[in-house]
């Protein structure tokens, strides 16, 4: 569909309005309260802003390294159960560079600002 606004807009829409109209007028637990939802909302626009192209990159290089397709839940239970018999680990080549990218892609959407998720990002 294209509708207009997106969903996107918004949640953005709503957010700032938050931030710049309700925020100035509350003080203690309930201005603690809303930076939580806040932040709820933020992670909800990085979610459906980003988490698409991370699932899609995330189930090429699974079907690349288990020499399988599926879905990305069913390549990563048959990541997990690889790895739970032996039959793959770190040694495996690309499964430490598919663990360390998923992992960069996932705090990338849950926790951008996290310092040692920019200092890597950033190298």
């Amino acid at each position: 569909m294209q509708d207009q606004p997106t969903p996107v807009e918004l949640i953005n829409a709503v957010a700032e309005f938050l931030r710049a109209d309700v925020a100035p007028q509350l003080s203690g637990h309930a201005a603690f309260k809303l930076r939580v939802g806040l932040n709820a909302l933020d992670l909800v626009v990085r979610q459906l802003t980003h988490e698409a192209s991370g699932d899609a990159a995330e189930a090429e290089r699974l079907s690349k390294l288990l020499g399988a397709s599926g879905s990305l839940e069913d390549l990563n239970r048959l990541l997990s159960a690889r790895i739970a018999s032996g039959e793959m680990g770190f040694q495996t080549p690309g499964l430490t560079e598919h663990v360390w990218q998923t992992t960069m892609d996932k705090l990338a959407i849950d926790q951008p600002n996290y310092a040692s998720y920019r200092r890597e990002r950033d190298t």
